[in-house]
C-alpha cells in the first residue's frame, strides 16, 4: 500500500536488520557456510543474502545485545536445516555456535534453533499446514 503525501511516496520496499558479530570474519564464514551469499563487504559491514532476503552483519558487538538478538527465518524444512547446521558444526570450525533439534512450537511452527558464534539466535521455522 502506498501512502502519497505532499512530500511524495512513503512506500517502503525492504527492511533489514543489523546483526552483531563478536568476530566479524568468523561470523561471515559461519553465515556463508550455512548458505548465505556475501553480497557486499566494506568498512566493518557486510550484506548477506539467503533466498532474496538480506541482512547487515556488522563488526560490532555488545554481549547483552547479541545474546538477546534473534532472526526468524521461514523455511520449507526445519529438519533439513537441523541436519545441515549439525553437519557444519561437526567440522569444529565454529566452536561457539550450536544447534538444537527441531521443536514443535505452540504458534504452529516446527523450529530448529541455531546460535551463531556471537550468540545471536536464529529460528529456522517451518509452518505446519492447518
Amino acid at each position: 500500500m502506498e501512502n502519497n503525501s505532499s512530500t511524495g511516496s512513503l512506500a517502503a520496499s525492504d527492511v533489514r536488520v543489523f546483526v552483531p558479530a563478536r568476530d566479524f570474519s568468523l561470523s561471515k564464514q559461519f553465515y556463508t557456510a550455512l548458505g548465505w551469499q556475501l553480497i557486499y563487504e566494506g568498512d566493518g559491514l557486510a550484506v548477506l543474502e539467503l533466498a532474496g532476503v538480506r541482512f547487515y552483519l556488522q563488526d560490532y558487538y555488545v554481549k547483552r545485545w547479541a545474546e538477546n538478538f534473534m532472526l526468524h527465518i521461514s523455511v520449507e524444512d526445519a529438519r533439513a536445516w537441523y541436519e545441515h547446521v549439525r553437519g557444519i558444526l561437526e567440522s569444529g570450525r565454529f566452536p561457539l555456535a550450536r544447534v538444537q533439534p527441531p521443536k514443535e512450537e505452540p504458534y504452529g511452527a516446527l523450529v530448529t534453533y541455531v546460535w551463531d558464534p556471537a550468540g545471536v539466535l536464529l529460528h529456522f521455522a517451518q509452518f505446519q499446514p492447518d
